[in-house]
């Protein structure tokens, strides 16, 4: 199958159709998981942002384009039958001042720094239209758009050091009035820089070159937590801010 037809798949069960066994669009290689990416976005709407993260400090990244339609303000509220897994984790996340071109080379923190005028605090909801997504081949779920299921973002504040040392984050994530999670140096990433110079270097190779107001979210602080429905889930990175949605029950 190729990247056009597993995006077509992918795509159709996003609009409710059904779900894609992994299997049958499982590429052999990560560049065609970013080809089914490309094509996915192409048929669902315009890029606004991109994930990007590592399982280690030394760990190779990995990113997914991240759709227009999928971005929502703190406050948000989710419903419907897309929300099966209702999966969330607290991130840090960054705003893009100016567009950025890294000229074919790695660019250093202070280059970086330059370019990103806000950060923000965030939680991924993680979703998958694979039907057997949590056991799915790594690929598989990197093709579809790494399991990016929303973005809710909280209010954005300026840029400082203190703000980008993923080792000493403070993080925490509650469900209503329990607490779920509360963090420090939860990013298994480590580094922000090595993952936004990695990035910066991997769109504009691939064609797709960061721009301004375009949103980068870095990895889960919290770890990846399933949300209950009706109650308010709230996250919070200290000295950064806080953000919150809701999940509610499809309407019968």
């Amino acid at each position: 199958m190729n990247s056009q037809q597993a995006a077509q798949l992918l795509t159709a069960a996003r609009s409710g159709g059904p779900a894609v066994p992994w299997c049958d669009i499982v590429p052999t290689d990560r560049a065609g998981a970013y080809a089914i990416q490309d094509a996915t976005l192409a048929a669902i709407g315009p890029i606004a942002g991109w994930k990007v993260g590592a399982k280690g400090l030394h760990a190779e990244p990995h990113c997914a384009p991240l759709p227009a339609s999928g971005i929502h303000a703190s406050g948000a509220t989710l419903t419907g039958p897309a929300w099966r897994w209702r999966c969330v984790e607290v991130e840090v996340a960054f705003r893009l001042g100016r567009d950025l071109d890294p000229q074919g080379s790695l660019l250093s923190p202070a280059e970086l720094a330059d370019a990103f005028d806000a950060v923000l605090p965030a939680i991924e909801v993680v979703e998958s239209r694979l039907a057997d997504g949590q056991t799915a081949n790594p690929l598989a779920q990197l093709a579809d758009l790494q399991c990016h299921g929303a973005l809710v973002l909280g209010s954005p504040s300026a840029l400082t050091s203190a703000h980008v040392d993923l080792r000493t984050l403070e993080a925490s994530l509650s469900f209503g009035s329990t607490s779920a999670a509360h963090t420090h140096g939860g990013n298994p990433a480590q580094d922000v820089w090595r993952l936004l110079s990695w990035l910066t270097l991997h769109c504009a190779r691939r064609g797709q070159p960061l721009r301004a107001g375009q949103i980068v979210t870095t990895g889960s602080c919290t770890g990846l937590l399933a949300a209950p429905v009706d109650v308010t889930v709230h996250g919070e990175i200290r000295g950064v801010g806080a953000v919150e949605l809701r999940f509610e029950p499809p309407v019968r």
